[in-house]
């Protein structure tokens, strides 16, 4: 496509209190480079936050922005109306509550802004309201917490997501990847591979393209039935398989999975299970404001008092004082 026949695309993004650095730096340096390449600023960004003060960056960095959510407001009816808005978030989004923004959100996109979100914005997004029936992508870490809040969003465990005109991504560097697609629609794949040169990229990720390290890496096992059965757990928490289906579906009797447990991962199916329901558990108590009970029905649990003497037991402390010192944190 030729960028010299084409007015810039204006992009704004939005700093939430605590935002991801990654995922800002990385969603801009792109645009960067791609106007490097085609020695034009084909790409204009300004930056704002809800009053016009500093961002503050989850790592304590400040940045300054261009203007408030009051100067947005303004400029909308102007030559500087943007083509499309990034909400930036990162930790503790789910307490940030503005209905001043989602409010410039819906209208926004009933303007035909293309709106999008990295890191956790997708959590913004859909206070907001736009992310009913559409597919959108969030943080791995946020996602079971998210899915819980927002039932009607099209969650994925995706790099990024493109629906329409709404752009969500998992935040760090799939920030780089979703702008790259971007850059792919604007100006094709010649540009493109001219960014991930000077960025020392190798390769522009899918969409698809998980976000974590495949279990074979991240646990450091590899026999492949182990593989097969945490996979399974993993897909099954809120109602949690058997011992005998999980023998089942791996093609082995129980006592085989018992024995490879014990040699792989050092303790029982069962335990390792519970363990995993309980990681789950705790980041619901910590990125939801679901009650204790529901958090221990979405984690399989038979009821609240089970689940707190489990959550008691491994991590020394119950739900409930695990909640508190989130909110005294925050």
């Amino acid at each position: 496509m030729d960028a010299t026949v084409q007015r810039s695309r204006r992009i704004v993004f939005f700093l939430v209190p605590n935002f991801s650095m990654i995922a800002f730096a990385t969603a801009i340096e792109p645009l960067r480079l791609a106007n490097r390449h085609l020695g034009q600023q084909y790409y204009k960004w300004r930056l704002a936050s809800e009053t016009g003060s500093p961002g503050l960056a989850s790592n304590g960095v400040k940045v300054a922005v261009d203007g408030s959510l009051e100067d947005e407001k303004r400029l909308f009816h102007s030559d500087e109306r943007p083509d499309m808005f990034f909400v930036c978030s990162g930790v503790f989004v789910e307490k940030y509550e503005s209905k001043a923004l989602n409010s410039w959100l819906r209208q926004l996109h009933r303007g035909g802004v293309t709106v999008g979100a990295m890191c956790t914005g997708a959590w913004i997004l859909a206070k907001a309201g736009l992310l009913d029936g559409r597919r959108c992508a969030i943080h791995w870490e946020n996602l079971p917490g998210f899915a819980e809040a927002f039932p009607e969003a099209d969650v994925y465990a995706d790099l990024y997501e493109v629906d329409r005109n709404i752009y969500t991504c998992a935040g760090g560097t799939a920030s780089l990847d979703m702008m790259l697609s971007l850059i792919d629609a604007d100006h094709g794949d010649t540009v493109v591979n001219r960014v991930c040169e000077q960025a020392l990229t190798d390769r522009v990720r899918s969409p698809q393209d998980r976000q974590r390290l495949p279990l074979r890496a991240r646990l450091g096992i590899h026999n492949s039935k182990v593989l097969t059965i945490i996979e399974l757990m993993e897909a099954n928490i809120a109602e949690p398989l058997s011992l005998v289906e999980l023998a089942r579906f791996a093609g082995l009797s129980r006592r085989q999975i018992e024995r490879l447990f014990r040699r792989t991962m050092g303790r029982s199916p069962a335990r390792y299970y519970l363990e995993l329901r309980l990681d789950r558990a705790r980041h619901l108590l910590l990125q939801s404001n679901l009650p204790v009970v529901e958090v221990a029905v979405a984690c399989g649990f038979v009821s609240a008092s089970h689940f707190s003497k489990c959550y008691r037991e491994f991590y020394g402390r119950s739900p409930l004082t695990e909640r508190r010192e989130r909110e005294s944190a925050t």
